[in-house]
């Protein structure tokens, strides 16, 4: 067999070399084809992504404007408190210095009732014995009895009334004012 000339073989050569590149366009063709689908189906996401980037962006907005208003909300709303909160300490100081001033006053009235109630047993054995006296040297004793009870007795039960109607005052405003301070105590803690 002879040889093939040179040309023919470069011609094979250039043949199977045409069929191999022919082959290769085409499988990148299909290639070419499934990216183009590709690149619609990308360019339907990039979209749905832009589209949630700005509802992302605005929801972004809204919560800053609320945490905006939130903040100002919380800051006068604590200011508030604070505010209050300090009036109450000084209700509670002052009533405090009334609970103690009351306390005083019950005390002293308790003091002063027991110095009072003697004193009118005293002014009252020491008229009787100035009435009873004289009386028994120049008037009957049936008289003497009668008039003394009737004039002393009376002052010192109405002393006593309105030392007992103080006490009972006093012990009243003593009770609030111990609740009070227990409630305020209760409410600082």
């Amino acid at each position: 067999m002879m040889s093939l000339p040179l040309g023919t073989i470069i011609e094979l050569l250039v043949a199977v070399l045409l069929l191999v590149t022919i082959a290769y366009c085409w499988i990148l063709n299909n290639r070419l084809q499934r990216l183009r689908a590709d690149e619609e189906t990308l360019r339907a996401t990039i979209s749905e992504l832009m589209t949630a980037t700005e509802i992302a962006e605005r929801a972004i907005l809204g919560l800053k404007s609320t945490a905006t208003e939130a903040d100002k909300t919380l800051g006068s709303r604590l200011n508030e408190a604070e505010k209050m909160s300090r009036e109450l300490a000084e209700q509670v100081d002052e009533g405090e210095k009334i609970f103690n001033k009351i306390s005083q006053i019950a005390e002293a009235a308790r003091g002063g009732a027991a110095q009072r109630a003697a004193a009118p047993r005293r002014e009252m054995r020491q008229d009787m014995e100035q009435d009873y006296a004289p009386q028994t040297q120049a008037q009957p004793q049936a008289q003497a009895p009668v008039q003394a009870p009737a004039v002393h007795v009376e002052p010192a039960r109405a002393r006593g009334s309105r030392a007992d109607e103080i006490r009972n005052a006093a012990a009243e405003a003593t009770a609030r004012l111990e609740r009070f301070r227990r409630r305020s105590e209760g409410a600082a803690a």
